[in-house]
């Protein structure tokens, strides 16, 4: 563990997963209440020590977390949730009704996951387990949950993946969005002397229209601050909402100017980089190497040509 956990105030820490090596990609958030305590999002499997060697810092014992919560079920979210939960033995795991079922019986998103990362699946993810039904909880749209003095209230949030939520705590005023309002992009991952906001569009599930949909039920509960799973606090949180539907707008309207059936994810890849070069200058900062943040370049890039190509071809049939 190269980084210790970051107290951000508000009974509220997070823990630098370092996924890949990386530091400033992929967050965990410790929440505590009065009586129970929760671990937002566990990332792969390979994040698991990180997380325990940061609870045993904060001198939080494993048989003390009531509840892991995951936003959504993409592999750097809850891809370890199996692998990590036999050291939380009172912990229940709370996720979208719709990912309860790939968490208890992860084959389909095994085989998904698969086809995109072949034979370099379980070296970037580690070991993907199944979670034991009794442990896992579906939380539906508005429910809530009480941790003492504060309380979590789950929100049905698509746009980035329909089988995504987002959790407002009333004792920090905060949101923990996972990737529905953007990724926050920091200096220990960027190499850059600023941090900045730019969409995830990564396949299969990006709907721009959700995303719009979810920020205004978000934006709605006048929030303070946001908590990004990648990564760290954005506050206010209306930079956050409002940086969203203007880039998301972006992304989607370029990418539709340029679609031809066939384009290569390449070309739209490159204009994805011309953007946040172009946006970057327009705040100050002008930036050429985007190296740390190629990966989700790359996926963004997919993403809109999936959603582009499957209209298509709805089209093409009549």
């Amino acid at each position: 563990m190269k980084t210790t956990p970051q107290d951000l105030g508000y009974g509220v820490h997070l823990i630098d997963l370092e996924e890949g090596g990386e530091l400033g990609r992929t967050a965990a958030y410790i929440v505590r209440g009065e009586s129970k305590t929760a671990l937002f999002e566990v990332g792969s499997s390979h994040a698991a020590q990180n997380i325990l060697d940061s609870l045993d810092v904060l001198g939080i014992k494993p048989e003390e977390i009531d509840y892991v919560i995951v936003t959504h079920i993409h592999l750097d979210h809850s891809g370890g949730v199996g692998y990590i939960l036999p050291n939380f033995p009172n912990a229940t795991v709370l996720c979208h009704p719709r990912a309860a079922r790939h968490l208890i019986d992860p084959t389909r998103l095994i085989a998904g996951a698969s086809a995109v990362y072949g034979d370099d699946l379980e070296r970037i993810f580690g070991k993907i387990l199944p979670v034991a039904e009794e442990r896992v909880r579906a939380m539906e749209d508005g429910e809530a949950l009480d941790l003492g003095g504060r309380t979590l209230t789950f929100y049905d949030s698509p746009g980035h993946a329909r089988h995504h939520c987002s959790i407002h705590d009333s004792g920090s005023q905060g949101i923990f969005t996972g990737d529905t309002v953007s990724i926050r992009y920091v200096p220990e991952l960027t190499g850059w002397d600023f941090t900045c906001l730019f969409p995830s569009t990564s396949p299969s599930e990006f709907d721009r229209e959700a995303v719009f949909r979810t920020v205004e039920k978000l934006r709605a509960l006048n929030p303070e601050r946001i908590y990004h799973t990648h990564f760290g606090a954005t506050e206010p949180a209306s930079y956050a909402f409002e940086r969203t539907l203007r880039t998301v707008a972006d992304y989607d309207d370029f990418a539709r100017e340029m679609f031809r059936p066939g384009l290569p994810w390449e070309d739209l890849a490159e204009r994805i980089r011309e953007y946040i070069r172009t946006d970057l200058a327009a705040h100050g900062h002008h930036v050429h190497d985007l190296s740390g943040i190629e990966l989700d370049i790359r996926l963004n890039a997919q993403g809109l040509l999936f959603v582009l190509e499957k209209e298509h071809a709805k089209k093409q049939q009549g």
